[in-house]
């Protein structure tokens, strides 16, 4: 492959896991090849499932699963949504949680009046799974509202379930009641610790 995988962090290895989410793993590879700054649509459900949060709780999620956790896999930024890819079967199994936390109850008693919740300043997750399909950024080359934070690098890279996932939301949920009204200096700048992954 060309040179230009070395500069993105997906490696060659993460672009054909990537690819093999498709139909046309081949086609895919070889625009990549031709194109490596296109993003590409690819179906979930077979190889990953795609959790997608707003950014700033998505970001939330993130330090969370490398904090505290156990890490995550492939996590990329793409038009203010954070795509947490995890394992797939979490897109349907991850909403059920949720709402077992509460997450999707509005907190209302037997008169159907509303009462506060624990989860309702949270923003909604969308699962995508089979039948959906996501865009994911480019392999090469970082777009200011597409690029990845963790990139692919390995054929079968280790991917979070739906209970690890509720777990960091569950912790980020809890952050966000500290939320500060100062950005940090550098939002971006957060690297975070690969060699930590299961």
């Amino acid at each position: 492959m060309s040179s230009a995988w070395n500069a993105s962090r997906v490696t060659p290895d993460g672009a054909a896991w990537l690819a093999s989410a498709g139909t046309y793993p081949r086609s895919t590879l070889a625009l990549w090849e031709e194109r490596p700054d296109a993003p590409v649509v690819l179906p979930c459900g077979s190889v990953f499932d795609v959790v997608s949060a707003p950014v700033m709780f998505g970001r939330r999620m993130l330090d969370r699963l490398w904090d505290d956790g156990p890490g995550s896999g492939p996590v990329a930024e793409y038009r203010g949504r954070m795509l947490l890819f995890a394992a797939p079967g979490t897109a349907q199994r991850l909403p059920a949680l949720l709402e077992w936390e509460e997450w999707g109850a509005h907190g209302r008693d037997a008169r159907g009046a509303r009462q506060g919740c624990r989860t309702d300043a949270v923003p909604p997750l969308l699962c995508h799974g089979t039948g959906d399909a996501v865009t994911v950024p480019a392999p090469a080359g970082s777009v200011s509202r597409s690029r990845w934070l963790v990139a692919p690098d390995t054929r079968q890279p280790w991917l979070p379930g739906p209970e690890v996932l509720l777990w960091a939301a569950v912790r980020a949920a809890r952050s966000a009641v500290r939320i500060s009204i100062f950005p940090p200096a550098d939002q971006g700048a957060k690297v975070y610790d690969v060699s930590r992954r299961r």
